[in-house]
């Protein structure tokens, strides 16, 4: 008998309901330690499965593949949803987005670690694309255009189209960047500094 896999996956939508949402929150926990102990190459659904004493064919059912999950597991987890700030100003909503990534290091440390692995695994960079960065940049791009809606920002600012790529790029080099700019607020203090003045919004005085 073989084993089951992503190609066997056509299980109808009332057998994947067995899983109850509790059990998914257990499975994706279980899905995070192992990526944080091993890394995203060392982890199978095989591994998840002796995790969490769950069947591996059930996993495979409800998710499908490795990648899948992987992604499910970032997404069901997650805080907070950047598509739902809006404050009222862009300042506003790019501190509550810089709130939403400060307090997460640990996250940002595993999604730099499944960035390098995602470049070599297409199915995985899809997935995370798709998923999570898509989601994201779409996100703070709304942000910019209901700013430049309330003339905040001028419509041809050229570095709105940038904003997003700025954001999450600079949290992608912050665990590079630790020793320099260790400790809370560093975000909160790169938007106010380098990213409103782009904008044409003032920087905060020095020293504050």
């Amino acid at each position: 008998m073989s084993s089951p896999g992503p190609a066997q996956d056509s299980a109808p939508a009332s057998r994947r309901s067995k899983i109850t949402p509790e059990r998914a929150q257990e499975l994706y926990a279980a899905v995070l330690d192992l990526l944080r102990e091993s890394g995203y190459a060392a982890l199978t659904m095989e591994g998840v499965a002796a995790r969490t004493r769950c069947g591996k064919s059930t996993l495979y059912r409800q998710w499908g593949s490795k990648p899948e999950l992987v992604v499910a597991a970032l997404h069901g987890t997650s805080r907070t949803s950047l598509a739902a700030i809006d404050t009222g100003s862009l300042r506003g909503d790019l501190s509550a987005v810089a709130a939403t990534f400060d307090g997460a290091d640990r996250d940002t440390a595993l999604m730099h670690a499944l960035t390098h692995a995602a470049l070599q695994s297409p199915e995985l960079l899809c997935a995370l694309r798709q998923t999570l960065i898509a989601p994201s940049v779409a996100a703070i791009d709304a942000m910019v255009r209901r700013a430049v809606e309330r003339g905040e920002v001028a419509a041809d600012n050229p570095a709105a189209p940038y904003v997003a790529a700025q954001l999450l790029g600079i949290m992608r080099a912050k665990p590079l960047l630790a020793d320099r700019y260790a400790g809370d607020g560093f975000l909160v203090r790169f938007i106010e500094c380098a990213v409103l003045p782009a904008l044409g919004l003032p920087a905060p005085p020095a020293g504050t």
